[in-house]
């Protein structure tokens, strides 16, 4: 099977207005390669999602300072989390 170089994403809790019902706080990181990250809850997954996809393959966000990194919320507008993702170097994966 050939190597392919893929970018590994980290995404940072950065801020939580309210209470993150799976508990997340300020600082918790998560690193996402091929798989979904464990313990974090689905419709934030799903918000952040894209913006991993577009980090991930090269793209970037103009109204962001650092084309490395977005800033994304979570949909839960009581308990709201932000979510810093960012590149985090490359990995390699068998395809």
């Amino acid at each position: 099977m050939p190597l392919v170089n893929d970018l590994r994403i980290r995404v940072t809790v950065d801020s939580v207005a309210g209470k993150c019902p799976l508990g997340n706080r300020p600082g918790k990181a998560f690193i996402i390669e091929r798989t979904t990250p464990e313990g974090m809850c689905l419709s934030a997954f799903q918000a952040i999602n894209p913006a991993i996809q577009v980090l991930r393959y090269g793209g970037r966000f103009p109204w962001e300072k650092n084309p490395d990194e977005a800033d994304v919320c979570c949909p839960d507008h009581i308990n709201r989390t932000v979510f810093t993702i960012e590149r985090a170097g490359e990995v390699a994966i068998h395809k």
